[in-house]
């Protein structure tokens, strides 16, 4: 499931190989500045819903009461433009009249347990998407609770250090609400940390920056632990991203259906041809991560399985893929040792003595030998160098750079006053003479048939009857082929592809949930899986040293507001508050 920051986006994420796309509506998605026009959401399902692609638009922040009328008629728009589902947030949408489209429950309704889940599914949801934090363990788990309900994961890009939904951050600091779809990214931001007697032990780092997500390697796992879809972050990302992440879980995808064919298949149909080679370090990426994929509880109720490596203090940015090191230095150039190739305008980047990455532009490239625009004053020999922006990779994907095809296997049979042709359940027909062949007409035929191009098709073959010996013009072909062409445009073009998802089922109402108040030193900001007690070695649980600060710790900003840091040992979670006396106008 791939994302759509705009049409070309999902366009392109269909090319290369998704089995759904999801996009922004107009108003009320979680990332306020990906809105796409029903228009646009109506021309994606036409192009996508062919290849059993299946379009889901996202109308997921929490809503006004003077809004539900919008949304409701918003809802009835994208399902008359042709969308499978919608993604939702906000419960109230339950309780409006609305058409039988089937809703899913976004990661913003903070799905962690197999009791949220097992509601989820009386309240009447078709799928759930799965907070980003949860282990393959307990996927597993809430599979087995709950078996009847489709379970989305997240498999690659950006992470949310706050449980998604569980995060007021930004609201109580910049008055922009995540919830609202207009997150200011508070978690990317610098911080000290400091302890109850106001000693600093962390100066101005990105203390609550997470690496990017990346489980390429572990989707076998997933699929076993009962998940059936795999979502990629990405709504505010180019197309260069979609095609190139979207084209490198299919291929995986494709390998385990391959290895077992008699388990799995793919939700949608059609091959796909690419011009380049998928490569995850190419795309943007802050490092990355396997989360807390293989945490797991043991039965006296510790945790097992964390991971000291999955933030980046040092910066928020794009690394991109590792390179090699710097070698030797020259005036205007330095050379490289490793087995990179690199090209005139090429990105790099490199961690300066400060901890800080800097970064840089290669003007001009001879062999190993790097000229930069500008030679970086902090670069030194035996530094690291990523590339954040490979710029012959960046051209291959800049032009067309796949093709996807359906296969047909054609039937021509002979009526009583010409010829049908079938494929695909859709038969085509001419009327014309009955004439015997002179000579082999099967190349012929196989080759005015496979003509399909400018269509999603390709013939796969020509299935003739035994005793077939008849010569048909070749503009008689032409014809028939396009008379089927015609006839299954028709009926396919912005048709949803039906599933055993049955959005019919009434819907019960629900009463409103209450909202919390924000900013309230008793209630959290933020709901953290990741645990700086642990990441910096102090965790005596998971075999770190005693801590040699006063608790509690607090985050303080560059403007001085302090945010103080629970740690709840018994969840193994850390919960960041505001600090008692602070507020965001002081």
């Amino acid at each position: 499931m791939a994302p759509a920051k705009d049409l070309e986006c999902g366009i392109a994420a269909v090319d290369h190989g998704a089995d759904a796309v999801y996009i922004g509506a107009p108003r009320f998605g979680a990332r306020v500045a990906a809105g796409n026009s029903v228009d646009d959401i109506r021309q994606l399902c036409r192009y996508a819903h062919p290849f059993g692609v299946k379009v889901f638009v996202t109308i997921n922040t929490l809503l006004h009461d003077n809004e539900l009328k919008e949304a409701q008629d918003l809802i009835w728009q994208v399902y008359e433009a042709g969308a499978d589902a919608v993604l939702v947030q906000d419960m109230a949408v339950l309780g409006l009249s609305l058409p039988p489209i089937a809703l899913h429950a976004s990661t913003q309704t903070d799905n962690r347990t197999p009791e949220k889940v097992q509601w989820l599914q009386e309240t009447g949801f078709r799928r759930v998407v799965l907070a980003r934090e949860l282990s393959v363990q307990e996927i597993a788990d809430i599979h087995r609770a709950v078996p009847g309900m489709p379970l989305e994961v997240f498999v690659h890009g950006a992470l949310c250090v706050s449980y998604s939904g569980a995060c007021y951050a930004s609201e109580y600091c910049f008055g922009r609400s995540a919830n609202r779809g207009a997150c200011a990214q508070f978690c990317r931001m610098k911080f000290d940390l400091v302890d109850a007697d106001g000693r600093e032990w962390e100066h101005q780092r990105h203390l609550l920056s997470l690496k990017d997500l990346n489980q390429s390697d572990h989707l076998e796992e997933l699929i076993e632990a009962g998940a059936t879809s795999f979502k990629i972050e990405g709504r505010l990302k180019d197309v260069a991203y979609v095609k190139n992440v979207t084209a490198a879980y299919s291929e995986r995808l494709n390998d385990i259906v391959r290895r077992h064919p008699d388990r799995y298949c793919r939700a949608s149909r059609g091959h796909c041809t690419y011009t380049f080679t998928p490569n995850l370090k190419k795309t943007f990426n802050r490092g990355y991560t396997n989360y807390f994929l293989h945490v797991h509880r043991q039965p006296d109720g510790s945790i097992e399985g964390r991971r000291p490596d999955i933030f980046s203090p040092d910066t928020p940015k794009a690394l991109g893929e590792y390179v090699g090191k710097v070698k030797e230095l020259r005036r205007n150039s330095f050379n490289v040792a490793g087995t990179a190739n690199f090209a005139n305008g090429d990105g790099l980047c490199f961690f300066n003595d400060n901890h800080e990455l800097e970064g840089f532009r290669v003007n001009r490239v001879e062999g190993n030998r790097l000229f930069p625009l500008q030679m970086p004053v902090g670069l030194r020999p035996g530094m690291g160098l990523y590339r954040n922006n490979d710029q012959e990779f960046e051209r291959l994907l800049s032009r067309p750079s796949a093709e996807r095809k359906i296969p047909v296997e054609f039937y021509l049979e002979i009526t009583a006053d010409g010829f049908a042709l079938s494929a695909d359940g859709h038969t085509a027909s001419i009327i014309c003479e009955h004439q015997s062949a002179q000579k082999p007409q099967y190349d012929n035929i196989v080759r005015q048939l496979s003509k399909l191009g400018g269509t999603p098709y390709e013939c796969s073959g020509v299935d003739l009857p035994a005793d077939f010996n008849y010569f048909i013009p070749s503009s008689l072909l032409s014809d028939l082929r396009r008379k089927w062409v015609e006839q299954i445009e028709k009926t396919e073009v912005g048709q949803s592809p039906k599933t055993t998802e049955d959005p019919s089922t009434p819907l019960p109402p629900r009463e409103r949930v209450g909202m919390r108040q924000v900013g309230s030193s008793s209630v959290p900001l933020m709901e953290c899986r990741h645990c700086l007690r642990f990441s910096l070695g102090y965790c005596v649980k998971h075999g770190g040293v005693p801590a040699p600060w006063h608790e509690p710790l607090y985050l303080r900003l560059g403007d001085g507001r302090l945010f103080r840091l629970q740690f709840d040992c018994n969840q193994c979670q850390m919960n960041v508050y505001v600090a008692s006396g602070h507020n965001n106008n002081d």
